[in-house]
């Protein structure tokens, strides 16, 4: 009996330890599961809010009747999607400090309202990008539209690509789109559907108010993306896009240069005015080839660097 009583308490130990042992193990699965499906994020830190609207807005001295629940909506919803793409609109609002004050010079030359500036951000973010549609540079042109707004484009030069040049066309359409559809909203609109498509659309339901009007979905959000960029560009600070003065990207100096000959090797104009064939290029976008042919009587004004 003693010695059965020896061999029988490891064991029972050993069950006792087992026993606790499946205990711990269920209470931590548990706790797990409790966890799992804890509604709080992990970092308390972390909390997503929706942007706050603005009371009142307007585009081009145009008022948006926010007042209108599907149209305070719309803008809620580009407000929200854009709001959260930070670094994207750090990286715009550095690249306005460079090209906003020429953008807006030549808008102001063209008596078209500044506010347009916002529809050049909303197609290309200030950047020269070609979409999956062809049109390319900071104002999107098509490359059948664009001769027709005075825009050269050959296997040479492209001047989709040359900001002063493609602001002036852009300033030529809106100027025409608002002379035919009676606002500068409509004439906005119209960038993004044509000015026969809003036409269209206006005479089969009997109003040309942009926001009275069923469109194209794409066009449906197109002014909103428009008032999205300026709501949040010239309000970043209070919203939360804090970005010193000395972080914006200054605007480049440069020398201009007028040819009226051809310039068979642009490397070789390049080296020869104590710059790069890169600098040319990135001061010259619409330079698209590596030579340069001119017609007689045709002139072309080339940016260099300015020697510092």
């Amino acid at each position: 009996m003693n010695r059965e009583r020896f061999y029988r308490l490891p064991l029972l130990i050993l069950c006792a330890i087992l026993c606790v042992a499946l205990l711990v193990y269920g209470r931590n699965n548990n706790n797990k599961e409790e966890k799992k499906n804890d509604p709080q994020p992990l970092n308390a830190a972390y909390q997503w809010k929706s942007p706050p609207l603005p009371d009142e807005i307007s585009f081009a001295g145009e008022k948006v009747p926010l007042e209108r629940w599907e149209i305070k909506e719309q803008f809620d919803r580009q407000l929200t999607f854009n709001y959260y793409w930070q670094g994207e609109i750090l990286y715009i609002l550095k690249l306005a400090n460079r090209y906003f004050p020429m953008i807006e010079e030549r808008l102001k030359a063209n008596d078209i309202p500044v506010d347009m500036k916002y529809l050049c951000v909303a197609e290309s973010k200030l950047q020269n990008v070609v979409s999956r549609a062809g049109a390319a540079g900071f104002w999107q042109f098509m490359p059948y539209t664009a001769p027709g707004f005075g825009l050269e484009i050959n296997s040479e030069v492209d001047e989709r690509y040359h900001v002063r040049k493609s602001t002036d066309a852009a300033c030529k359409y809106l100027r025409a789109a608002y002379n035919k559809l009676g606002s500068w909203t409509a004439a906005a609109a119209s960038y993004n559907c044509g000015q026969g498509g809003y036409n269209s659309n206006a005479i089969f339901q009997k109003t040309s108010n942009y926001y009275d009007l069923l469109l194209p979905e794409e066009t449906n959000q197109y002014i909103f993306r428009i008032l999205t960029f300026k709501y949040l560009m010239d309000n970043a600070k209070s919203l939360g896009f804090n970005l010193p003065d000395a972080d914006g990207y200054p605007v480049i100096k440069t020398k201009e240069i007028i040819v009226n000959k051809n310039i068979p090797s642009l490397v070789s104009f390049a080296i020869e005015h104590g710059t790069t064939y890169k600098m040319l290029k990135q001061l010259n976008p619409w330079l698209r080839g590596r030579s340069l042919s001119v017609r007689p009587g045709k002139t072309y004004t080339i940016s260099l660097p300015q020697a510092s």
